[in-house]
Order: structure tokens, then sequence, then C-alpha cells
């Protein structure tokens, strides 16, 4: 009997959950207006979000966090958002139980895009959140959520000199 290792089909299912959550949300054309300048840093509203949703995903899990931070987003639909929560819930139940989040980077597009990358300990493994926040006119919504197990990888190929392993 041939056992199935996770390991094996892990950057196919990535790429197929990276492809759901594009799909999940939808960009926007912003409307001509006048626009208050904003402020140099992002509203504490984004990482006041990040906070919740962290604190929602280890207190109720997958399916709270994620809706409850998409409620900031009216243009996504519920379809991608179930397969998105059934992807990470797999997931959780490969990786254990959440020990805690850790800050990667923090970037700033402009005034109204922003990203922030978390590694987010399991007793496991890690994986990584990137969130990124649009603001379309006054108020902060989640515009991408990434979710990925390969900042291990990415760290070992940032180890390599000219990307070749000598």
């Amino acid at each position: 009997m041939q056992y199935f290792s996770f390991k094996a089909i892990r950057p196919l299912f990535f790429m197929v959950l990276a492809c759901i959550i594009c799909s999940a949300a939808h960009a926007q054309t912003p409307a001509a207006t006048t626009a208050k300048p904003a402020a140099a840093a992002p509203a504490a509203s984004v990482t006041g979000y990040i906070d919740k949703f962290f604190k929602t995903y280890e207190k109720d899990g997958t399916s709270r966090a994620i809706i409850n931070i998409f409620k900031t987003n009216p243009q996504v639909d519920s379809t991608s958002l179930r397969g998105l929560i059934a992807k990470i819930d797999t997931t959780r139940a490969l990786i254990g139980l959440y020990e805690g989040k850790e800050l990667i980077v923090q970037r700033k597009a402009s005034a109204s895009l922003v990203l922030y990358s978390y590694l987010v300990k399991h007793h496991n493994s890690p994986v990584r959140f990137t969130f990124m926040f649009y603001k379309p006119k006054n108020d902060w919504e989640i515009y991408r959520l990434y979710f990925d197990d390969q900042v291990d990888n990415e760290l070992e190929e940032s180890a390599k000199i000219n990307g070749k392993q000598q």
C-alpha cells in the first residue's frame, strides 16, 4: 500500500490556494473625487483588523476569522471564502496548534495600499499570512489575503550565493 505525502503536493496545493484567493477579491476603479490628504502611516484600523483576525483565528477558528476580516470588502463572494477556509483548516490540521505571530515585513505602496506579512507560528511548522489592505475612499478594506508555507524555502534560497547552491 502506498502512502500519500502532503509535502509532495504542497506546491500544487498552495498554487491552487493562491488562485482562489486572487479570484476572491476584485480590483476597484477609483472614482474621480477630491481626496483628503492621507496620514503619513496607515490608520490604526489596519493593524486593528489584523490583531482582531489573529485573536479570532486562535479562539474561534479559521472560519470566523476569515469571515470577519472579509466583511470589510463587499466585493468578495462567499464561495471563494468557503474554499479558502477549507484549505487553511486542512493545513492547520497538519501543522498543529496556533502558537503566535511575528511581523515579517510591512510595506506601503501608497497612502491607499499597504501590505503586512506575518510568520504565523504553529506547533509543528510555520506558515505565512500576507494581508493587503486598500482604502478606496475613507475606510480600509481587505484587498488580498495570501496564505502559504514557503517562508522557510524562501529563507533558504536567500542564503545561496547568486542563486546557486555550492
